[in-house]
């Protein structure tokens, strides 16, 4: 198991890429690129289960780490994509610590929580490392939960004090939507917001997460503190670069 709660509550900087196509190719390159992780969405992306097999058993034993973000706070979908041999799960639209501490407990066997047990999946190797799996996924799983509205800022400390709660994570798109000021990053409402997030993570020895969409946005975000860090997404660049390499045509077409 590439377990990385540990390494990435320790690290000033964990870098991530955003896998939304549903492609096992993509996320083969995003290891090979040596992200410290790769978020595959089953909350906006193309994939499916079965697709979601194929982009986990393509890291293997690279030091990439997968992570999967869910549809929603709902414990049936974690012990699914959990039983696959991940290191993590995102959980969307947590918006107070209640809801918090149910993703938390949906993460863990008990008595901590309410994980299923299976004997024969991937994550212990279909029985061969039940044992240790069993003793370790508790405590090094890692479980982040998104901030994504004006409620979830306003609760950000109690969300973040949650035992089980390691990352906060923005989603900057909906947090915008949400505040009422789509799309505006510089707004000053969408800044505080970020100041708060990151306060709230500091004071419970949490870290603090963003999805961001370009490499000049990163400078600022280290130095706000925010250390789970995800720049890009695999759909993001293949578009960009089929626009930038069709438009290189237009001159030459009178």
């Amino acid at each position: 198991m590439n377990f990385i709660r540990k390494e990435a509550l320790n690290a000033k900087l964990f870098s991530g890429v955003w896998c939304n196509i549903g492609s096992s190719l993509t996320v083969e390159m995003a290891a090979l690129a040596k992200f410290d992780w790769v978020l595959i969405d089953l909350e906006h992306g193309s994939a499916d289960f079965e697709s979601l097999v194929h982009q986990v058993q393509v890291l293997g034993n690279r030091k990439t780490a997968p992570i999967v973000r869910i549809a929603w706070n709902d414990p049936p979908r974690f012990k699914r994509v959990l039983d696959l041999g991940i290191s993590g799960v995102m959980v969307p639209y947590i918006n107070t610590a209640e809801e918090a501490r149910q993703a938390a407990k949906s993460m863990r066997y008990p008595p901590e929580g309410m994980r299923g047990v299976a004997y024969l999946n991937r994550a212990t190797e279909f029985g061969k490392s039940f044992k240790e799996y069993f003793t370790e996924a508790n405590d090094n799983l890692i479980t982040i939960v998104q901030i994504e509205t004006q409620e979830a800022v306003k609760n950000a400390s109690e969300i973040a004090a949650v035992e089980g709660v390691d990352v906060l994570f923005v989603g900057p798109l909906d947090l915008s939507v949400n505040l009422g000021i789509p799309q505006q990053f510089d707004h000053p409402n969408f800044r505080e917001a970020l100041k708060n997030v990151v306060s709230a993570a500091r004071s419970n020895n949490k870290i603090a997460g963003i999805l961001l969409s370009r490499e000049e946005q990163l400078e600022a975000m280290v130095a706000d503190g925010f250390s789970f860090i995800a720049l890009g997404s695999d759909s993001g660049m293949v578009a960009a670069g089929m626009l930038r390499n069709a438009e290189a045509f237009r001159k030459y077409i009178k």
